[in-house]
C-alpha cells in the first residue's frame, strides 16, 4: 500500500510491543506492484531461494522491528473464491513471514459477525492507529491517524477478534 514510507519506519521503529495490521480488500492499486503482479499473472515465479531478488527495503525493516523483540501481525479478511490479487499476495506472503511477520487469514464469510472498520488499518503498540484510506478503484488516497485511546482500544479489539478466527498463513491454501 501507498503511504509515506519515511512516516511509517519512524511508526514502527517507535513500536515497542506490537504492530498490528489488518486489510480487509480483495485488491490493491499500487503503483510499483503491477508489474510484479502482471509477471505473477503470466506464470512467472518468485525464486525465494535468490532473496537478493525479492528482499525489499519492507523486508529490512520488519525484520529489525521483529529483531528487537516486536511482534509483526497482519490479518487478511478475504472472499473466496479468491481474487487474483489475493491469490498473488498469498504467494508472496512467503516474504512477510521470512522477516518476521505473523499472517493469518480470514475467509470474509466467517467474519460477518464481526465489527470491522471501514478503512485498512494499522495499530502500533497502544499509542497510535494508521488507517489506509483507497478510493473505489483500490487506489490509496491518503493515510489518517489517531491517538484517541477508545479509537484504538476498538481497532485492537476489531483486530484481536479477526486474529483468534483467522488461519495461520501456513495451514492457509488457496484452490
Amino acid at each position: 500500500m501507498s503511504q509515506s514510507p519515511s512516516r511509517f519506519a519512524e511508526l514502527l521503529g517507535q513500536t515497542h510491543h506490537y504492530a498490528l495490521h489488518l486489510e480487509t480488500r480483495d485488491s490493491y492499486a499500487v503503483p510499483g506492484e503491477s508489474p510484479r503482479f502482471d509477471a505473477w499473472l503470466a506464470g512467472e515465479r518468485t525464486d525465494w531461494e535468490d532473496r537478493e531478488s525479492w528482499w525489499s527495503n519492507w523486508h529490512t525493516m520488519v525484520r529489525k522491528a521483529t529483531e528487537r523483540g516486536v511482534a509483526v501481525r497482519r490479518a487478511r479478511v478475504i472472499g473466496e473464491p479468491a481474487s487474483d490479487y489475493i491469490r498473488w499476495e498469498h504467494f508472496i506472503t512467503y516474504g512477510n513471514v521470512d522477516c518476521g511477520e505473523d499472517v493469518r487469514w480470514l475467509p470474509r464469510r466467517q467474519a460477518s459477525d464481526l465489527a470491522l472498520p471501514g478503512n485498512d488499518v494499522w495499530i502500533f503498540d497502544d499509542k497510535i492507529v494508521q488507517f489506509n484510506v483507497f478510493d473505489g478503484n483500490s487506489r490509496w488516497t491518503h493515510t489518517d491517524f489517531t491517538e484517541d485511546a477508545a479509537v484504538i482500544a476498538r481497532c485492537t479489539a476489531m483486530f484481536e477478534a479477526v486474529w483468534e478466527r483467522a488461519i495461520p498463513h501456513d495451514k492457509y491454501t488457496i484452490a
